[in-house]
């Protein structure tokens, strides 16, 4: 989610501007933040809290609806509200809106909003909800979360009253609420398209931004879910993760977003540094072309699977911070098919279905788009030559890989970042999904995950995400090795930091932070 800046200000020489040099930090014992000791720490108001993130440049924004990059979304997160988080497992949580309750045939949603303000004072209404999510839907723009609105008939929706929204859906949709959770579909005051000086809801109020550069929010005490402790946040631009980790050591920021195994295990012993890892928060892997040679033969894709040496790669490539997958996304979310057995390694069998299907070579694209991503194609490259396959690595344009490999290619590096796992579903495993990277392409598959989402049963409808889940497992297109940790550094003294994957509620949830 991030991408290099035209302007860097924190470069490895870790040079920080003026504005963000408003607070001197502290020298207190290491405490590792999210634990028992925080929680026996009495919170404390006040001070200014500066976090480093991987910037963007010209191409950051403020505008809520546009947000790409992970501080695009952390100063949204800290301006605006959304109707519904994500928990860690990946369920909706309210938020703006206090409940939500289904028709019989899913199709109708009924959602009622709690008693909340904006930064100016009026109150966040169904008319403010209605009016964002159709400025999201507008089909000249190309709002990030327009996708997982389009289940929802705007023109029939309304507001029933000032805190009650009437969702009409187009067919019936049981992971509704996931929808009022998607990145970006956060609510903006009716009729606002300036996003010069923007109003929100959020537990900061807007006070500058300078995109390539920081941003400056300060407290709102009006806050629906109580007032932050901190006084200021200040987001600043590193974009290096050499530059973030150095400018924590430096003491020119509090909080270092997004960093690597090497630098975790690097600094693990380090007593200036308090890290936070939130397990399995992405998911890494290869994705399989299933519509041409050699992988549109399964026992060739299962070949794969069972080549794979998952212990290996998260060893070398995750430092030992992570876990091994199971060829399924979504480890430890809610619907995971936890009790489908472990692959392990079967060398002699992957080479006897490679007999069979007269593989001989493969093509394997990556490219440097994210940290260990090539070396973890070089281990799987000599994991897969060990049957005696040929491999050639086709190192790709970064700048453009994600775009190439959607269409070209026959198996490709791959991530992902957390989200529902009916999410991952619809956006890439459906034959029209429009990231279908796998061109996994099973009209009875499309059928059973829309008699999943038509099915308001609980439990039935959990036998259906196992059955999906089962035959992804047996015949997909994802070989996933590995789930890495998100990790986050801050200084000691910086209490609040939850563990938890990226985009979900408690993260870069600076409400909840204070300092010693």
């Amino acid at each position: 989610m991030s991408h290099p800046s035209a302007n860097p200000h924190l470069s490895r020489r870790v040079v920080l501007s003026a504005a963000s040099l408003t607070l001197g930090t502290s020298a207190a014992v290491l405490t590792a933040c999210g634990s028992d000791a925080d929680r026996e720490t009495e919170p404390k108001t006040g001070g200014t809290l500066r976090a480093a993130f991987a910037g963007g440049g010209a191409d950051e924004t403020i505008d809520p609806h546009r947000v790409n990059l992970f501080a695009d979304a952390a100063r949204a997160k800290a301006v605006y509200d959304k109707l519904a988080d994500l928990g860690s497992d990946m369920a909706a949580v309210p938020r703006l809106a206090e409940s939500w309750t289904p028709d019989a045939d899913l199709t109708v949603w009924t959602v009622k909003l709690r008693k909340a303000v904006f930064h100016d004072g009026s109150p966040v209404r169904a008319a403010d909800v209605l009016y964002s999510y159709r400025r999201i839907a507008d089909p000249e723009e190309t709002f990030r979360a327009k996708q997982d609105l389009a289940p929802i008939d705007l023109e029939a929706s309304r507001a029933v009253d000032d805190l009650t929204v009437e969702f009409v859906l187009k067919h019936p949709l049981a992971e509704f609420p996931n929808s009022l959770a998607a990145f970006g579909a956060y609510i903006v005051p009716e009729g606002t398209d300036d996003f010069e000086a923007p109003v929100g809801s959020g537990p900061f109020k807007f006070a500058s931004f300078t995109p390539g550069s920081e941003f400056t929010a300060e407290r709102f005490d009006d806050y629906w879910d109580g007032a932050p402790r901190l006084d200021r946040l200040q987001i600043v631009v590193a974009d290096e993760e050499s530059a973030r980790i150095n400018a924590l050591l430096g003491g020119q920021v509090e909080y270092a977003h997004d960093l690597s195994a090497t630098t975790a295990r690097a600094n693990e012993a380090n007593d200036a540094v308090a890290l936070v890892s939130s397990p399995g928060s992405n998911m890494l892997g290869f994705a399989m072309k299933t519509d041409r040679a050699p992988f549109d033969d399964p026992q060739v894709r299962q070949a794969m699977f069972l080549l794979c040496d998952r212990d290996e790669l998260v060893e070398s490539v995750l430092s030992g911070r992570g876990q091994i997958g199971n060829d399924l996304f979504g480890l430890g979310f809610e619907h995971y098919a936890a009790d489908i057995p472990q692959r392990e390694r079967d060398l002699e069998t992957a080479k006897t279905l490679l007999a069979a299907a007269g593989v001989q070579s493969i093509t394997l694209d990556t490219a440097d788009v994210g940290s260990g991503f090539t070396e973890a194609a070089q281990i799987f490259a000599e994991q897969v030559r060990e049957a005696g396959i040929e491999v050639e690595i086709n190192e790709r344009n970064a700048d453009t890989y994600w775009a190439d490999v959607l269409t070209e290619g026959q198996i490709a590096s791959y991530r992902s970042g957390a989200m529902p796992i009916a999410s991952h579903i619809s956006q890439r495993l459906l034959t029209d999904s429009p990231t279908n990277l796998t061109q996994w392409h099973q009209a009875d598959f499309d059928e059973l995950y829309l008699q999943l989402q038509s099915t308001a049963d609980d439990a039935d409808r959990e036998v259906l995400y196992q059955q999906i889940q089962q035959r992804l497992h047996d015949e997909g297109g994802y070989l996933v090795w590995g789930f890495a940790d998100w990790i986050i550094g801050t200084l000691p003294g910086v209490h609040g930091v939850e563990q938890a994957p990226a985009n979900t509620l408690d993260w870069a949830r600076f409400d909840k932070v204070w300092m010693d």
